[in-house]
């Protein structure tokens, strides 16, 4: 099988309308992980996005001209939070979260802020928090806390 590579990609401020995108792509994303930990319900994976998109601190991920996912980095008192952060199933792998995370994190890092989140139990996504140098800081039995310090 011949390697996959990035597709072209950009970061566009998020606006109100793409809520109900990012809601959709939030239950397709999480589902498998929710579900695995006995926590998936149909409406409240939706309306959980809904309660919290901050659309100033949320940035469209767009691949070949197309809506292809999204991720908040929102200040806290003690540095970024990113939150929210979902690609399409079919782009993953292909380079573009690592892309998208690397260039938020280059921007924490000239502004010397530490950046936390929080992972689901057993989600392939911390795998790609821990290469980008996120450490544990707590966990309980659904979530993982992590923190990447500012490095220079």
């Amino acid at each position: 099988m011949p390697a996959r590579t990035t597709a072209a990609w950009a970061l566009r401020p998020a606006r109100l309308k793409d809520i109900e995108a990012i809601a959709e792509l939030r239950a397709t994303v999480m589902r498998p992980d929710l579900e695995r930990l006995g926590r998936y319900d149909e409406h409240r994976v939706r309306q959980r996005l809904r309660d919290v998109y901050a659309p100033e601190h949320t940035s469209v991920v767009v691949a070949d001209g197309e809506f292809a996912g999204c991720v908040t980095l929102r200040p806290v008192e003690d540095g970024l939070w990113l939150e929210n952060f979902y690609l399409s199933p079919t782009l993953q792998g292909r380079g573009i979260g690592t892309a998208v995370l690397r260039s938020l994190l280059a921007r924490a890092d000239e502004e010397g802020m530490a950046v936390r989140l929080d992972v689901l139990q057993g989600s392939a996504a911390r795998a790609l928090y821990e290469r980008h140098g996120f450490t544990e800081e707590r966990q309980d039995p659904i979530d993982v806390f992590m923190v990447r310090t500012p490095t220079r």
